[in-house]
């Protein structure tokens, strides 16, 4: 699906906790489960995650794909089904950002950035990093950074997180806004501290184990990292928000024998996800038709020769050469006709052939089996709304926010649909929510209020109306008084 917006801004590749000064003399790991009680609350920490994750919608180059969406959610949901101590369910999302690196913050929010998956030589690779990020959530690390920071200087949470989502937006004005006197505490504070890191590392790796990944996948992704750029003056964000001494990626490679050697063959939907990125998130000119296909003269494994025909269909496709595209997708679709991979590229070479009803009919196929699966419905919904069956796509689109009510690309399809059928008070309501879920609650209010005005002699859809106003207005003065 091509309707792949990435929201606007630069996103420093640091973790949330970078608005606490960590206590660097607490060398006792506390027990899982029993710490920061007192700094704050279960229902705090999810009231936090949320207002940050619509804070960042808005901020961050958040990739809004479908296929990315639900593979980092998959594999989180593998790894987090194996953690001790989730108190709420994880959500993970992709991150446009070629640095390495990745981040947690409060309520379960994973950020992976898709420089991490490109650098990734395996799932495991990738799965051990994801599952270091889910340990620093479930010791609570952020946490306990409140309750450290609490004890110097106790500031209100929302004065923290201000300065946080200023650097992630644009690092440069973030870096600006910290006076020089601050400026070697405020980078010290965007690593956890050695303890935690010892942690999370512990905890991650057997996470990483019972989900049924290769234990030794950390030390090697690790060891990697740290040789590749020991002598760069300027190292990804990875090693600086994860410092790698040579004592650390040791410890890694010592835990790793308490557990079983697995040796997975090479995942497909890891590599079909890796050639999407390079082909179409990354803007490096490299990852072009060459590219991959060279990748296919060099390679004789199944799997990554399927990668490669995928990552050249791609890049031909966004070259405006779908005729070019297409064989290539219909043969990898004759033998795995149920790989969204393939149905979600099939469906962009339809469009731009200007033959969406082919798609619909394709997709409504496979979207009764799988009613709900977002790859299938977006798709489905888009093709729909292309070939002007926009009743149907409204009726698509809603029955999937049923189960995913905060979808961001949902509600902008939702809002084309209803402009194409020219439903003026149902399109300004679904712009409403899309501002909502970015924390633009004046303008979405501005968007309720226009919709306000389509209303005619409805009394009912005027109290709807009226009721999500009062709302929004709650929902904007709880976020300042976080």
């Amino acid at each position: 699906m091509r309707r792949s917006i990435v929201l606007c801004l630069s996103l420093l590749p640091v973790l949330l906790s970078a608005q606490v000064r960590l206590n660097n003399d607490k060398n006792e790991l506390p027990e899982i489960g029993v710490v920061a009680s007192n700094a704050i609350s279960i229902d705090k920490e999810l009231l936090v995650g949320e207002a940050l994750m619509r804070q960042l919608r808005g901020r961050a180059p958040i990739i809004n794909d479908p296929l990315l969406e639900e593979y980092v959610q998959d594999l989180g949901n593998r790894l987090v089904a194996q953690a001790d101590n989730a108190k709420f369910p994880f959500k993970f999302f992709p991150i446009g950002n070629n640095d390495i690196n990745a981040f947690a913050f409060y309520g379960g929010h994973i950020g992976i950035h898709t420089g991490l998956i490109v650098e990734a030589d395996s799932e495991s690779e990738l799965a051990s990093v994801m599952a270091h990020e889910i340990a620093h959530v479930t010791q609570r690390h952020l946490a306990r950074s409140i309750e450290a920071r609490q004890k110097t200087s106790p500031l209100q949470l929302v004065s923290m997180l201000g300065g946080v989502l200023l650097a992630m937006a644009d690092p440069e004005a973030g870096i600006a806004a910290i006076s020089a006197s601050q400026a070697a505490g405020a980078q010290a504070s965007i690593n956890y501290t050695r303890s935690n890191e010892k942690e999370a590392d512990r905890v991650g790796i057997e996470v990483l184990s019972r989900a049924g990944y290769d234990a030794g996948a950390a030390a090697a992704f690790f060891g990697k990292l740290a040789a590749k750029y020991r002598h760069q003056s300027k190292p990804p964000a990875f090693l600086l928000t994860h410092p790698l001494p040579e004592s650390r990626i040791a410890d890694a490679r010592a835990r790793q024998a308490a557990y079983p050697d697995i040796n997975l063959p090479p995942s497909l939907h890891f590599h079909l996800i890796k050639a999407r990125i390079q082909a179409r998130y990354t803007g490096i000119r490299t990852y072009d038709a060459s590219y991959f296909r060279a990748m296919l003269d060099n390679t004789n494994h199944p799997v990554l020769k399927k990668a490669a025909r995928y990552g050249l269909a791609l890049t031909l496709l966004d070259n405006d050469e779908a005729d070019k595209a297409e064989p290539i997708i219909s043969d990898l679709l004759k033998d795995d006709p149920e790989n969204l991979f393939y149905l979600d590229t099939y469906t962009d070479i339809a469009l731009a052939q200007k033959r969406p009803q082919d798609a619909v009919t394709l997709l409504s196929e496979h979207s009764r089996k799988q009613p709900r699966n977002r790859v299938l419905a977006l798709n489905l919904a888009n093709a729909m709304i292309k070939s002007g069956q926009n009743k149907e796509a409204v009726r698509i689109i809603k029955d999937y926010l049923l189960v995913n009510p905060e979808h961001l690309l949902s509600y902008q399809l939702l809002s084309e649909a209803y402009g194409e059928n020219r439903q003026m008070l149902e399109m300004h309501q679904a712009k409403a929510e899309v501002y909502a879920l970015i924390a633009a609650y004046p303008r979405a209010i501005d968007e309720l209020q226009t919709a306000y005005n389509f209303t005619a002699d409805s009394t009912l859809e005027k109290q709807r109306i009226r009721a999500r106003i009062e709302q929004m207005r709650d929902a904007d003065t709880r976020l300042r008084n976080l």
